[in-house]
């Protein structure tokens, strides 16, 4: 459940569920808030599970268990995957160093099995994991004014300049963790943390104080990332090899990861993937996971279908075959499309997730 749901109710909101929670699916007329967006800035209740590791050995246990390296400084965070066996993605995450203890950003349906797996998984290390999702709140903000935004209203401290990294300070008398995102969106973005009881201040501040950011639910934020070419992890992530995938900010090429206490392969997986995340620009639209054919040949499928309120047009992502032209003509259910190099949309900032082979 969102934590603001009679708030977003009185901007009236819509609901959708993600994974185990509402949040606003969107507010009304979804075309302008996405131009706004595009244009500005537009503020979203992000959908995250939320994860408080502590101990004095919580760097390498976490660094163990993911596949990227986790940073060793505070204010600093990376992009990582969980794999199974098979180097599959079971889930994403953020984690960000905050000084005495790691938070580990998670999809909010992964967070409860995430941390009693890792409970369950720790032996003679000085470790201890809680899931923690209620006591936070987390709201995005982005468009090419989202740095202006946040400065606008941010007190105690400044918005960071590099992805991933983050400052500490006030919005409106309450205390905030504000992170500079990698770029989802395709424009420059912010996390912005809080504890739950803060969260109606905060949001209402980002709204309505400052230079001013219009709110956005998920219908525009599933739209901007796909003009972003940004993979989803419910989408495009789950289940997949990482490589097919082409996220590589989230892996470390020199690094192993563990499955309980087994060791997965490295994760480099530097051979050629059997397919690639592709975009794709359809005549009419259709519905994710339709086959796409290419000279008569099912070549793969559909992950994501989106109407583009910025390009006027129906955009997707695919899975296709790798050695599919990448301009070729393909045919879905009864609409015609074309293969398209990503993103879609070229913006204030790229995104880190951009699918790179």
């Amino acid at each position: 459940m969102t934590v603001l749901r009679e708030f977003h109710e009185d901007y009236g909101a819509s609901f959708v569920a993600v994974g185990d929670r509402d949040l606003p699916a969107d507010y009304g007329r979804p075309e302008r808030t996405q131009r706004a967006v595009r244009n500005a800035a537009g503020a979203t209740e992000m959908a995250y599970g939320v994860l408080v590791v502590t101990g004095d050995d919580r760097v390498d246990f976490v660094d163990n268990a993911v596949s990227n390296h986790v940073p060793e400084r505070d204010g600093e965070g990376c992009y990582a995957l969980l794999l199974d066996p098979q180097a599959r993605v079971r889930t994403d995450m953020y984690v960000y160093n905050a000084d005495d203890k790691l938070l580990v950003f998670t999809p909010p349906e992964t967070a409860g099995d995430l941390a009693e797996e890792w409970r369950e998984n720790v032996f003679i290390e000085d470790v201890e994991i809680r899931e923690a999702t209620e006591e936070f709140a987390v709201f995005g903000v982005h468009g090419p004014k989202s740095t202006e935004k946040i400065a606008s209203v941010m007190n105690g401290g400044t918005p960071p300049d590099e992805q991933l990294a983050f400052d500490r300070g006030r919005i409106n008398e309450a205390g905030v963790t504000v992170v500079r995102t990698d770029g989802l969106t395709g424009e420059e973005g912010y996390d912005v943390v809080c504890a739950a009881a803060d969260a109606e201040t905060v949001f209402d501040t980002l709204l309505t104080r400052g230079l001013n950011a219009a709110p956005f639910g998920r219908t525009v934020w599933e739209s901007l990332t796909l003009e972003a070419g940004t993979p989803l992890f419910e989408y495009e992530l789950k289940d997949r090899i990482p490589n097919v995938a082409g996220v590589r900010n989230a892996l470390d090429f020199e690094k192993g990861c563990y499955v309980g206490q087994e060791i997965v392969s490295k994760v480099e997986n530097r051979g050629r993937p059997s397919k690639r995340l592709v975009g794709v620009r359809l005549d009419d639209t259709t519905e994710g996971g339709a086959d796409v054919h290419h000279d008569g040949d099912a070549v793969g499928e559909l992950t994501r279908v989106r109407y583009s309120r910025s390009l006027d047009a129906h955009l997707a992502l695919a899975y296709v075959a790798f050695d599919t032209p990448a301009d070729a003509t393909v045919s879905v259910d009864d609409t015609r499309g074309e293969l398209t190099e990503l993103p879609f949309v070229e913006g204030s900032d790229r995104s880190a997730r951009l699918p790179t082979y």
